[in-house]
């Protein structure tokens, strides 16, 4: 009995205790309420004094705390209503910034956990600026162009790859890369910015404090120049879908060297002009990349005021090499190593740069390598649609690299983009005869290499009757189609391989072109357009 009666005052001595803390916990929350009700009317002049001097105290030394228990500033009051506010003494960050617990506009970086910087948001300056009640207070505002005298800046340049939301200057190429800088969709309107501009400025550095963690990208803090323009000449720029488009007038003369016998004979069968859309269909192992290294630097001899790139896609890595160290231009290539992504990538950001380039004004020249490959990886990473052609080949997949070879066009009023595709035939798979079947009609002009020549070693390996322009006459002068014609009605009498050996015996003795032609039409008989 008397254990139990011991028991039974224990038990009353924790009631006891518990019902205190309940009436205090109720008397703080009753007072805390009071404190947080009371109005703004009946604040005393000295308090407000005595805020406005710590207020002013705290902008001039940096420092972003108070003492817990000042509570009555209403930049606050967006912490209250359920949350810890640690009570009685404890430093607490004042102006609404530490809200990482209760407000759901906070936009916290998924990758480092640090607020992201740019579009508007908080950066933890502690500026001084008035508050929504009244007062005035730390508030943190960010503007990506309001650069702090504290603040290390580093040049940076690249090409400007714009995504969904956001965009990012890519410094080490066409593919993402680990020094790029991160562009706010704020900053692509107001400085007029477009996919393929190439922008140099200055991005920022992270700060002591944040150098040593995990960091995202730097971001930019100031625009220098949009392809050497300045962002008003930007804006002023026109669109390219709304430039005019012509048939090639300005042709690329390809002859360099009597004995580089490949650009003679493309001139002569199918001659280039300003702004074509060409295809170089070719079975493989027919020489068709010696025939894109041989036009591209006949191009950059001939023609240098023109913006030559070269892209590869699923290409292998020594030809890639090759190609860098043969081609006197830009060369973008991704490898057959990469993901399929990657080959889309490139080649869109390529296409967009050159789209740039001719809104300038410019002449550009694309040497594709090949668009059968840009589709399959098209194919590959595009959602499929649902829709599957002969060959597994998606429908939806076909018309990203249409509007790669679409966009060649002659623009009216000065500049020009050319682009010359390669196409594999007769690789023995379903899909690329249905890839080339989508590109057939779509060019302006057309050189076929074949198989046969190649293996009896005969290069070029072109086949002379496949080959040809559309609408040569703009491109060449009257009197050299007339003797062009003739040389056709020629080897159209021959057989592929009489033909193609009897062009290159009769340039092999005449050092020119215009010295070949002017023998021809010396030697040939008159055709129905010399008796009219």
């Amino acid at each position: 009995p008397a254990e139990n009666t011991g028991d039974a005052a224990d038990k009353q001595a924790h009631r006891a205790a518990d019902n205190s803390n309940n009436d205090s916990r109720e008397s703080h929350s009753a007072d805390q309420r009071d404190a947080d009700g009371a109005p703004e009317s009946a604040e005393s002049a000295a308090d407000r004094a005595r805020r406005a001097k710590e207020a002013v105290a705290t902008a001039a030394t940096g420092e972003s705390t108070q003492d817990g228990n000042d509570r009555g500033q209403r930049g606050n009051r967006n912490q209250r209503g359920g949350s810890d506010r640690n009570q009685g003494g404890s430093d607490r960050n004042q102006g609404g910034s530490d809200n990482s617990h209760n407000n759901p506009n906070q936009d916290d970086d998924d990758r480092s956990g640090r607020r992201r910087r740019g579009r508007g948001r908080s950066r933890g300056r502690g500026r001084e600026t008035p508050q929504q009640g009244g007062g005035t207070g730390p508030v943190e505002v960010y503007d990506e162009d309001d650069v702090r005298d504290d603040e290390e800046l580093t040049p940076v340049g690249g090409i400007l790859d714009v995504l969904d939301n956001y965009g990012f200057i890519r410094t080490t190429g066409y593919l993402p890369g680990k020094t790029d800088v991160y562009v706010s969709m704020n900053q692509v309107r107001k400085y007029g910015m477009r996919k393929g501009d190439a922008v140099t400025g200055a991005a920022r550095l992270p700060r002591a404090g944040e150098r040593g963690q995990r960091q995202k990208f730097n971001a930019l803090a100031r625009v220098d120049a949009v392809n050497g323009m300045t962002a008003e000449e930007a804006k002023a720029r026109p669109s390219f879908g709304d430039l005019t488009p012509l048939y090639p007038q300005a042709r690329l003369h390809l002859e360099t060297d009597s004995r580089n016998l490949t650009n003679r004979v493309i001139d002569l069968v199918s001659p280039i002009g300003k702004g074509q859309r060409g295809l170089i269909v070719s079975p493989p192992k027919a020489g068709k990349t010696l025939v894109l290294q041989s036009i591209a630097n006949a191009i950059a001899v001939n023609n240098p005021e023109v913006h030559l790139m070269v892209v590869l896609v699923d290409e292998r890595p020594e030809e890639v090499t090759d190609m860098q160290r043969t081609v006197k231009g830009e060369v973008i290539a991704s490898t057959f190593d990469r993901p399929a992504e990657d080959h889309t990538t490139i080649a869109e950001l390529a296409i967009e740069r050159a789209k740039r380039l001719v809104e300038m004004g410019q002449d550009v020249v694309v040497l594709l390598d090949s668009i059968t490959r840009l589709g399959r990886a098209y194919n590959l990473a595009a959602p499929a649609s649902g829709r599957i052609l002969s060959g597994g080949v998606d429908s939806s997949a076909l018309y990203p690299p249409k509007r790669f070879f679409g966009a060649a066009r002659n623009i009216e009023h000065g500049g020009s983009l050319t682009i010359l595709a390669t196409a594999l035939v007769e690789t023995g798979s379903k899909m690329d005869e249905v890839i080339f079947e989508e590109f057939k009609g779509t060019g302006n002009m057309e050189l076929k290499l074949s198989r046969q020549l190649a293996d009896r070693r005969i290069f070029p390996a072109v086949d002379v009757n496949s080959s040809g322009t559309r609408r040569e006459e703009i491109l060449i002068s009257p009197e050299e189609l007339k003797v062009s014609w003739k040389l056709r009605r020629v080897l159209t009498g021959l057989e592929q391989q009489q033909a193609i050996e009897l062009l290159l015996g009769r340039l092999k003795e005449n050092k020119t072109n215009a010295e070949f032609l002017m023998t021809v039409a010396k030697t040939t008989p008159p055709g129905p357009e010399d008796k009219d």
